[in-house]
């Protein structure tokens, strides 16, 4: 619309005028050349036209350009009202897709990352990667096309000046995509060192009875500082890197605007027929327009970079190997019927060449039959353990029921066959009905209740505040160690598994808590084949076998009463127990 404002109202004659209309109306085409001399023809009549005139010229095409920016803001707005929902859309679907692949990562996998660097994997870094990315994603589509239409309409005007243009600019974009790989590096750092920072505020959350205990505050603090500071430092740099893209883009495109007023102002001035002052004062207002799509771009780019470094970070949970797999088309565990066996079992928790935590272990479990292990920390008792829900694989041998690999039966039927009590009791922030229904969906109030009991969990939950409605806080704080214990034995029993893993379950209870929670147990245990992890040795004396391990190994095996009489590894355990 520049061109035609300039040469028909203030750069033309009369005479110029007269020739335009003499020439007759040029053949309207495709090309950029045939839509301008149309254009121009089409104004010129208005202008000649006694009736219209300049002025009228001058209203109708002010109203234009007010129509096609209304028409521009109109469908800029409906772009951005549509790409919200790619937007959040897109984050949504990635922060489903990381929780979800949470669940199914294997526990060895937990053992080597700080649960505060995967928080803030899925929390900051999804929200830059929102920030970052998805809100240049309108430049990133829009600009490419918007500096291509206005390159090509430079290229109908002065084909030399915009091959100067395209030469200048790609030595602008490489200077700027360096800027890009650094900011890049630089903000990968941040997230890792954000990641440090959320992991010592989880750590010391978590452990803040034992900070105040230890008057610890002043050195936990001290480290937490030293962190923040390098964190800030690290900000600083990206931050300052960042805020050099719009100068640096725009300082460069004005250098470029520079060169081509100089070159273009000499074909002027030189009076080229073929580049009239008019076309060059279009040219340059279209190139000027060329900067900010081009800017826009610039900045779009920087921010790509920033989220890129959090795409990583992302991108690692989720290509992350989840080892714990299911083979196509399992076998679906129906019932439990013969035995469990453990057959020649090895493993280590790095490769193969790792030092073995478990050597050619051996058992067999017949149901109905209790299996205790005991053993000092560190024998590879809960490690053992730990294959039958398949927390973890052996490196060697295999573990079956009933005759079937585990590797070859469902990861959900395997486990609805199993009750875990471990020994810290995992409960939610949720009342205690909801905690002890937690495996079973369809539990009844009545069978709720029934569960509590045979825990003897129900009269202390009748004392609550709201009794089974009471909310018992974070990680259960509200209760005791016996009641948390309880409620974790009641969700076992609710669940009603053939096969129970009873992991140090009394270990870190009162005398009192302990009677109250064996009996419960004893409940629990009736008609079930249970594999039972022991410290406190009174706890396991009637089991039907009882396993000493050390170092990875089975060095004893046999009753109660015929390992004593052995006078080896568990009578001294055994001896040291008493004493005690």
């Amino acid at each position: 619309m520049i061109a035609p404002f300039l040469d028909l109202l203030f750069l033309k004659s009369d005479a110029q005028y007269q020739e335009r209309l003499l020439a007759g109306k040029p053949e309207l085409g495709y090309s950029v050349k045939s839509l301008i001399d149309s254009f121009y023809y089409y104004f010129t009549e208005i202008i000649t036209n006694p009736d219209k005139g300049k002025l009228y010229a001058l209203s109708f095409m002010c109203i234009i350009v007010v129509v096609l920016f209304f028409i521009k803001n109109l469908f800029r707005y409906l772009a951005t009202f549509f790409i919200s929902s790619v937007r959040n859309g897109v984050i949504k679907d990635l922060r489903n897709e990381i929780f979800s692949k949470s669940m199914v990562l294997p526990l060895a996998y937990y053992s080597e990352e700080r649960k505060g660097d995967l928080m803030s994997r899925m929390t900051t870094d999804l929200q830059e990667i929102e920030w970052a990315i998805m809100s240049s994603f309108e430049a990133v589509v829009k600009e490419p096309i918007t500096i291509a239409l206005f390159l090509i309409t430079l290229f109908a005007l002065n084909p030399m000046l915009t091959l100067i243009v395209l030469v200048l600019m790609p030595i602008s974009g490489l200077l700027i995509g360096k800027l890009g790989k650094s900011l890049k590096r630089t903000s990968s750092k941040g997230k890792e060192k954000l990641g440090d920072l959320m992991s010592i505020i989880e750590e010391s959350l978590g452990g803040l009875r034992i900070i105040k205990g230890f008057g610890a505050e002043e050195k936990v603090n001290s480290n937490f500082e030293s962190v923040n500071t390098r964190y800030t430092t690290l900000m600083n740099r990206m931050f300052r890197k960042n805020y050099l893209s719009s100068p640096v883009s725009e300082t460069l495109g004005t250098i470029v605007l520079v060169v081509v007023m100089y070159l273009g102002g000499k074909m002027v001035l030189s009076q080229n027929e073929n580049f009239s002052a008019g076309e060059f004062i279009t040219f340059i207002a279209i190139f000027s327009q060329l900067i900010p799509p081009v800017k826009s771009f610039t900045t779009a780019f920087y921010k790509i970079q920033r989220g890129m470094a959090s795409a990583d970070r992302v991108y690692e949970i989720l290509d992350e190997d989840l080892r714990i797999t299911e083979i196509e088309n399992p076998k679906k565990l129906e019932s439990f019927t013969s035995n469990v066996l453990f057959d020649n079992i090895s493993f280590s928790y790095g490769d193969e060449s790792s030092e073995r935590v478990l050597k050619n272990i051996q058992v067999n479990i017949e149901k109905g039959k209790t299996v205790a292990l005991v053993g000092q920390s560190g024998s590879g008792k809960s490690t053992l353990v730990d294959m039958l829900p398949r927390f973890y694989d052996p490196i060697e041998g295999n573990v079956f029921i009933d005759d079937i690999n585990l590797r070859e039966i469902s990861l959900g039927s395997l486990r609805s066959k199993l009750g875990i009590v471990s020994q810290e009791s995992i409960l939610f922030n949720d009342s205690i009905a909801n905690n002890i229904a937690f495996g079973v969906n369809t539990a009844s109030k009545e069978q709720i209740e029934q569960a509590a009991k045979v825990a003897n969990a129900h009269d202390f939950i009748l004392k609550a505040e709201n009794g089974y409605d009471t909310v018992i806080g974070d990680r259960g704080v509200k209760l005791s160690g016996g009641q948390k214990q309880r409620l974790s034995i009641a969700r076992a029993i609710l669940v009603n598994p053939p096969i129970l893993i009873l992991d140090e379950a009394t270990s870190a209870l009162d005398t009192e808590s302990e009677r109250l929670v064996q009996d419960a147990l004893n409940n629990l245990m009736k008609n079930r084949t249970s594999l039972i992890i022991a410290h406190r040795l009174s706890t396991i004396q009637n089991a039907d076998e009882i396993l000493v391990m050390s170092e990875g190994e089975i060095v004893e095996r046999g009753t109660h009463n015929e390992l004593l009489s052995k006078n080896g590894a568990y009578k001294k355990l055994y001896d040291l127990q008493s004493f005690n």
